[in-house]
């Protein structure tokens, strides 16, 4: 509100000059996080088994750390609860050892294709940056709204907020399907920063695959939006329970909605079909194949949420860096007590933001090459050769019962 007025809580009415250390400071620290975050793919792409493991045993240590935590505060029950999932995540683990080198090549073969096609990482920049822009308009044309509509018009005015997200974010992910798509059956066409199938993708995403993600995005948002009226009415005390476990009840069949979502537009990117065509293929194809063990691996989605919190906590440093060689960049806005904190926050988030764009692409393409190699290896092997050759002998080792 303070940036909006103009004043900035520093009273001198200068608009011009009212946020520009914060301007500066979040521009550098994006730009940090983009280098770092591009140099983490080939690092992954180096040391992909490694990475798995390292993820791992970092989200094990973590949930020690945090019961470690709950017993030295005095709440013996945060302790215990700690414990509790540090044990369950110990027999995970020690359940899905095994399958580290499949994971690891299907993370490779998914990096190998991003880094054939970098303009993804652009598109999806582009996506965020009008997500942020929406944002913005939302909060300042619509949310005085809420403390004063009806129930209806709030829970309209939800729904947009959130459908608009939904769809932007499908719509990366879409995109992304079609373009590790056709490196995996047409590698000629998709091997440059800004290839032909990039563009190809992102057309068809924005164009005749639109209506199937808005489908989809809207039953997302639907429940989204019933979630935040929940958690809302909560503060009523007379009926915190109930409410409580409304919002539950709606969190559950919002992950599995979104849980399908994520299959189903592999199919939608890959070949246009419709949303509930693509998503009825896409069950049918692993249950033929006997693949439903697969898809509830979340190994190498540990390692994309270890690199964005790494690359959040480097850029978090230089953005203290900036505010102590600075202590007055962040004073235009009446910050003038714990810059330094305040400084790493900011950088640590910006960094966590943008980090996690481009891992989330990489997250699409890992589910795509699971579907293109359930129901399409001999391409692979004829196209790609080597990395064949590394999923077969990894699935091989992982489940050697089980057919490719």
């Amino acid at each position: 509100m303070n940036i909006a007025s103009g004043n900035g809580g520093g009273g001198d009415g200068d608009d011009g000059g009212s946020y520009g250390g914060l301007l500066f400071l979040v521009g550098v620290t994006a730009l940090t996080s983009v280098a770092l975050s591009s140099l983490t793919i080939s690092l992954m792409m180096k040391y992909p088994t490694e990475m798995i493991k390292t993820a791992l045993i970092f989200s094990t240590i973590l949930l020690l750390v945090m019961a470690i935590a709950g017993f030295m505060s005095g709440s013996i029950f945060a302790g215990a609860i700690g414990l509790f999932f540090f044990a369950v995540t110990c027999c995970y683990a020690k359940s899905v050892w095994h399958r580290i080198p499949f994971a690891a090549s299907n993370l490779n073969t998914a990096l190998t294709a991003v880094k054939s096609n970098m303009g993804l990482a652009f598109i999806a920049y582009f996506v965020m940056l009008l997500a942020f822009g929406w944002s913005c308009f939302w909060f300042l044309g619509f949310a005085q709204s809420l403390s004063t509509s009806n129930t209806g018009i709030v829970f309209l005015l939800l729904l947009s907020y959130y459908w608009v997200h939904q769809v932007l974010s499908n719509t990366i992910h879409v995109t992304t399907a079609g373009t590790v798509g056709t490196w995996w059956f047409v590698p000629g066409e998709a091997n440059g920063c800004w290839s032909t199938a990039i563009t190809d993708s992102f057309c068809r995403a924005t164009t005749y695959s639109f209506g199937s993600i808005c489908l989809g995005s809207l039953l997302v948002a639907v429940v989204q939006a019933l979630r935040a009226l929940a958690h809302q009415a909560r503060q009523n005390e007379d009926m915190q329970l109930l409410y409580c476990l409304i919002e539950c009840i709606l969190g559950c069949i919002q992950d599995i909605i979104e849980y399908f979502n994520k299959w189903a537009y592999v199919y939608v990117g890959l070949y246009g079909f419709g949303y509930i065509e693509a998503g009825r293929n896409v069950v049918q194809l692993f249950q033929q194949k006997g693949w439903t063990v697969i898809i509830t691996d979340d190994l190498t989605d540990r390692v994309l949420m270890m690199v964005s919190i790494g690359v959040g906590v480097l850029t978090g440093f230089v953005g203290l860096a900036i505010t102590l060689a600075d202590q007055s960049i962040l004073g235009d806005l009446g910050i003038e007590e714990n810059v330094a904190a305040i400084g790493f926050l900011i950088g640590f988030m910006v960094g966590l933001v943008f980090c996690s764009i481009l891992m989330s692409v990489v997250g699409s393409a890992i589910n795509t090459v699971i579907v293109c190699f359930a129901e399409s290896p001999a391409e692979f092997e004829a196209n790609h050769p080597q990395l064949s050759g590394e999923m077969r002998s990894s699935w091989m080792s992982a489940w050697p019962d089980l057919p490719w």
